[in-house]
């Protein structure tokens, strides 16, 4: 795992990913965070940013929600052209009949997971939802898939729904989106890196490993 609760304080740098489990973009950047994380020793601390709760609040952004689905599909056709490797479905989801699925039911899944792991639990829950979502075009606004996925990522069933459909979870979703606006972020995926917290958006692995780099501390004098 890269990233605990309890390694942010000895990381040379702490990066807060902002992220929303159906969001095409947080797909593309989280493998490459997690590449780059890995190799200069950043902890990375994860954060719920949900666009949208509820269906009600999605045909208020896009008219009905035959429309989010165009929509939302044809950011996910872009998603596909700048992936670092063939992983999302575009079709696939197209072809599903549910829904388009806001992203609270997978935000409290992983805060859920947030609390039984800690922020490496939390990541492992996100990237596996967005695997679902995104390659296997699973409804991941549904709770039993959610239970599904973190049943095959080894948690027990019941413990990780009672910690899912509990308070804690909520509260948590909540403290993070208080803090996106403290810090008037408005789009995902956003990283804001360091003491004096930079911003960063979708980029390549290269420009995110240099753009990191710049703003690790420099090593004390021996």
């Amino acid at each position: 795992m890269i990233s605990t609760p309890d390694n942010a304080s000895s990381a040379p740098l702490t990066v807060d990913f902002f992220h929303d489990v159906v969001c095409g973009w947080c797909y593309v950047m989280s493998p490459r965070l997690r590449q780059v994380a890995a190799e200069l020793g950043i902890a990375v601390r994860q954060r719920s940013f949900v666009l949208q709760d509820t269906p009600e609040q999605m045909c208020q952004v896009f008219g009905s929600m035959e429309r989010a689905k165009q929509v939302i599909l044809g950011h996910w056709e872009a998603c596909a052209r700048h992936d670092d490797r063939p992983r999302i479905d575009v079709e696939g989801m197209r072809a599903e009949p549910f829904d388009y699925p806001s992203g609270m039911a997978g935000a409290l899944a992983c805060q859920a997971a947030h609390l039984l792991g800690g922020d490496a639990g939390h990541w492992d829950m996100f990237d596996a939802i967005q695997h679902a979502h995104l390659s296997l075009h699973r409804n991941v606004g549904d709770s039993a898939v959610l239970l599904d996925i973190a049943t095959e990522l080894g948690h027990d069933r019941d413990e990780f729904a009672a910690h899912m459909h509990g308070p804690m979870a909520l509260q948590r979703v909540q403290a993070d989106r208080e803090a996106a606006a403290r810090m008037a972020i408005d789009s995902i995926p956003t990283l804001i890196a360091g003491p004096h917290r930079a911003r960063l958006r979708t980029m390549s692995t290269v420009e995110l490993r240099d753009r990191l780099l710049a703003l690790m501390p420099a090593p004390a004098p021996v």
